[in-house]
């Protein structure tokens, strides 16, 4: 009777263990996805800013060349 209890409690502690292990790599996933998520922001938001400074340059020297071109007339 003995086995049988001491077996018992084995099985009922593998169990919690191996639950355990599968939630902690559920939520390694869960905060992996929302890692990559927030680098992808990252990067968009920095290609965003790059865009925005390149039409602003572009508008710049625009502004420059209508001046000068109506500064020769």
């Amino acid at each position: 009777m003995k086995k049988v209890l001491l077996f018992v409690a084995l099985v009922a502690t593998l169990g919690f263990a191996s639950c355990t292990n599968k939630q902690a790599e559920a939520e390694k996933a869960r905060l992996d996805s929302l890692a990559e998520v927030a680098r992808l922001d990252s990067i968009a938001a920095a290609e965003q800013a790059i865009a925005d400074s390149i039409a602003a340059a572009a508008a710049d020297s625009l502004v420059e060349t209508v001046e000068e071109a109506a500064a020769v007339k």
